[in-house]
């Protein structure tokens, strides 16, 4: 799904970003930008080309941003700049997992979110509370459709509230909103 292939190409863009190289970041995301671009504007049906319009609602929901398969790809890469991208990452597997019918793959799959996200001291271990933690590990044991909705829930309230304002204030977003204005003046 298109989900999966953000995640992939977060996970390859993540392994070639340098921690303390701070100039090099932020030509990863110009470079981004000029990604986009070529992307939108070479579109060929109309429908899928983004507009400035799209763009703009961007910035009054989250859900609004999420809910555009560029909009999603740009605040990934946002995210993934700023090396806090656990976050989007556990929501989107969340989504997917919710998805899956066989309650075997359910099971296999609840217990790598688990392993990946939950776990204390886990490689992507997103910002949850004790509680919530300790009660997934219950749930896990017997996994529902539902076992990681409180830590998604806890999750997309901390990028509502803190990373969602800032890509509204980023670089990546203000420039892409800019190229996109100047080319609807073009015509």
């Amino acid at each position: 799904t298109m989900r999966w292939l953000i995640i992939e190409a977060l996970n390859k863009q993540h392994s070639i970003m340098d921690r303390d190289d701070r100039k090099r970041n932020k030509n990863i995301g110009k470079n981004f930008m000029c990604r986009l671009q070529c992307l939108f504007s070479h579109s060929s049906s109309s429908e899928s080309r983004l507009s400035l319009e799209d763009t703009q609602q961007w910035s009054q929901s989250l859900e609004r941003l999420l809910d555009s398969k560029y909009g999603l790809a740009t605040f990934c890469n946002f995210l993934k700049s700023e090396y806090s991208d656990e976050n989007i990452e556990f929501w989107l597997t969340c989504e997917d997992y919710k998805k899956i019918k066989s309650s075997f793959r359910m099971s296999s799959r609840a217990k790598k979110i688990y392993e990946q996200f939950i776990k204390a001291e886990s490689p992507k271990e997103i910002n949850i509370d004790y509680h919530t933690r300790e009660q997934i590990k219950r749930n896990v044991k017997t996994p529902s459709m539902h076992c990681f909705d409180d830590a998604q829930k806890i999750v997309y309230g901390l990028m509502e509230r803190d990373s969602y304002p800032r890509f509204l204030r980023s670089d990546i977003y203000r420039t892409l909103l800019e190229n996109l204005a100047a080319d609807a003046t073009k015509g």
